[in-house]
């Protein structure tokens, strides 16, 4: 391991808003974190999370534009997870956070109806294991535990693959669809939220190569399926 990412571990440490639980707490329902994270920001603000957040460019972005609502960026990464945090203690921003787990366990730090959105910026597509697509049925069915029934789920990709397939799970559990587009840049150029842009969309845009966008909202009222 580079020296320079022992320096961000080390540095990981230190900042307040970044929260690091061992593996053994993220296997079981988290009584320091499920339904404590109004206490943890100091108000009762909306939540929104960003899945796979990577450097953590969409949760900075948007906690400098919504300063009355709460973001946490999460990723297993640290040494990605450090840019973001290292912006955020520079930037003195309040309203945002870090959680480094791995995101199969996330249903263990929130509490039922405590997150309002979801954002799912540029994941592994995971083409040959569907199970572990951010979007997968298993995994909403976990989301489904903590989000608000009004609450939805932003997928932004560069993946086709990943984009249609979702599309497909949407459909075949009758999710209200409330946004879709195929290629940004071309469709909504000027979306505020959309226009953000993270580091693998810089890549992405820079080939031509087009990013999709999805807006929709889970029921909770049975089992996630897909035929696929």
């Amino acid at each position: 391991m580079g020296k320079d990412k022992l320096r961000k571990f080390e540095e990981n440490k230190l900042f307040k808003h970044i929260f690091q639980p061992s593996r053994s707490d993220m296997t079981n329902p988290s009584p320091l974190f499920s339904g404590k994270w109004s206490e943890k920001f100091g108000n009762s603000n909306p939540i929104i999370l960003e899945l796979g957040c990577g450097k953590g460019e969409y949760t900075v972005a948007l906690s400098r534009r919504y300063p009355d609502r709460n973001f946490i960026g999460i990723d297993i990464k640290g040494a990605r997870i450090w840019r973001g945090a290292k912006t955020v203690a520079d930037e003195n921003i309040p309203n945002a956070a870090f959680l480094r787990i791995r995101i199969e366990f996330i249903d263990n730090f929130f509490a039922q109806d405590e997150v309002d959105e979801i954002w799912i910026t540029f994941p592994d597509p995971q083409i040959n294991k569907p199970r572990k697509r951010l979007t997968s049925p298993a995994f909403l069915d976990r989301y489904r535990k903590f989000l608000k029934s009004d609450g939805a789920v932003h997928l932004k990709t560069d993946s086709r693959m990943l984009f249609n397939y979702t599309l497909n799970v949407i459909n075949e559990n009758s999710f209200p669809l409330l946004s879709s587009y195929t290629d940004i840049s071309a469709q909504n150029p000027d979306d505020e939220l959309l226009s953000i842009e993270t580091f693998y969309q810089a890549i992405y845009s820079a080939k031509g190569i087009p990013v999709t966008y999805l807006k929709f909202k889970l029921k909770n009222d049975t089992t996630v399926v897909s035929k696929q």
